[in-house]
């Protein structure tokens, strides 16, 4: 049995470092940038970690993906016990609440960044592995579903993506971190580029093929040269990574999500 207590008290301690923390690696390439604004963009990093400030002033919303063993027991359903989590983070500490009760005709703010965004899979085993996501406006703005002709191309796939970074990239902060999904159904090309958001930088897709097409997409994305904050100094991506899924002969489902420069995510993994 794991105790609701021990998940709630692992989950905060990482939702709060993705929140004013940066990852090493950001931090590093931050230090050797020199554009405009680069001074500024440091001193935001600093303060952040030394005084436990958010990093963004938008604290996004928090889409979490859990991998629940089969062997498992829980005290309570564990989206539930995100959400409390979720909510004593952002009503204890000056974090920006995002989320909105309707969302198309009141769009009255819930008051305490809840619900959370939860996808459950069951797996084999007695772990139990949330990794997590804290998603601002500007880089889910960027999302996009395309389908395309079963017959396309990796030429034609990597162009598609391409062609859309470079319609949206400054509203995103660059540089992004790039997740697509290709295969499965509509929603299911969507949820593999948002899970692929949670891999770390160097990880490559197991597949050569898929590997070398990240590389060649992030190649060209940074050929695009909008730099550091769309402002033309630096690298315009970080990294991308593809999530692959059967599909129908009809179909080539693409999904694209981005992540901000702060890429803000985290993972937690307890045995039970």
């Amino acid at each position: 049995m794991i105790r609701s207590e021990v998940i709630a008290e692992r989950v905060e301690r990482a939702l709060i470092k993705a929140n004013t923390e940066m990852n090493p690696e950001i931090l590093s390439l931050l230090e050797s940038y020199e554009g405009p604004f680069s001074d500024t963009l440091k001193e935001n990093a600093s303060i952040a970690r030394k005084t436990g400030l958010p990093i963004c002033q938008d604290t996004g919303f928090v889409e979490f993906f859990i991998f629940l063993g089969n062997e498992v027991r829980l005290e309570e359903p564990v989206d539930r016990i995100l959400d409390s989590v979720v909510r004593k983070v952002y009503s204890e500490r000056p974090y920006r609440y995002s989320m909105v009760r309707d969302p198309l005709f009141e769009r009255e703010n819930t008051g305490d960044n809840t619900p959370s965004i939860c996808h459950i899979s069951p797996v084999i085993g007695r772990t139990l592995e949330i990794r997590f996501l804290v998603k601002g406006g500007g880089s889910e703005n960027l999302s996009r579903l395309f389908m395309l002709s079963p017959t396309a191309t990796p030429d034609e796939i990597a162009e598609t993506i391409v062609n859309s970074i470079r319609e949206g990239v400054a509203r995103g902060c660059p540089p992004l971190k790039i997740g697509i999904g290709i295969g499965g159904s509509s929603e299911k090309a969507m949820l593999l580029a948002k899970f692929a958001l949670t891999r770390e930088f160097g990880e490559r897709n197991e597949r050569d093929s898929y590997a070398a097409l990240e590389e060649r997409i992030l190649r060209e994305v940074n050929d695009l040269k909008f730099g550091y904050q769309g402002l033309g100094k630096g690298i315009t991506a970080y990294s991308v990574h593809i999530e692959t899924f059967p599909t129908h002969i009809a179909v080539l489902p693409v999904g694209l999500a981005v992540d901000c420069y702060i890429s803000r995510r985290g993972r937690v993994t307890i045995e039970g």
